[in-house]
């Protein structure tokens, strides 16, 4: 059997994926959805593209600013990685707790492109959104369980 080779994976990757989803670990546990999200098949596995990246870049700035308020409330060091579980915390948690926090349904139904872009329009930048009652959903955020 052939050695799976993750450096040719990640240049096929970047050529096809011209805009990457910051959310793409939320979409891809399926805690929260996209209506601007293209989902891809590369080498056996599942990957998500943005297909409009003028929304994207408010994505962006909103995932920079969950990565930013959630350090303190997931007790990550600024300076290490961030490990896959607080990831997906930081991300499903702040999509819902956004949605949560303009009175939308903060479940596995939530658009998050859809949801940025209110919160943008009800706040006024991502900057100003209320994050903390986004930290308190991210702070409780259960991702799901691994079969065994």
């Amino acid at each position: 059997m052939a050695e799976y080779d993750e450096s040719a994976y990640k240049l096929a990757r970047k050529a096809y994926i011209e805009h990457s989803c910051p959310f793409e670990r939320a979409l891809l546990s399926r805690c929260a959805d996209c209506s601007r999200s293209r989902r891809l098949n590369l080498a056996e596995r599942e990957a998500i593209a943005c297909g409009d990246p003028a929304v994207r870049e408010h994505c962006l700035a909103f995932y920079r600013a969950l990565h930013e308020n959630a350090q303190f409330a997931l007790k990550i060091n600024p300076a290490a990685p961030w490990p896959f579980g607080k990831e997906i915390r930081a991300q499903c948690g702040g999509v819902r707790g956004l949605a949560g926090a303009m009175g939308g349904a903060a479940d596995a139904t939530t658009d998050i492109a859809a949801t940025v872009l209110q919160g943008q329009q009800r706040f006024g930048g991502s900057a100003d959104f209320p994050y903390s009652e986004i930290m308190r959903a991210v702070a409780h955020y259960e991702p799901r369980k691994r079969r065994s």
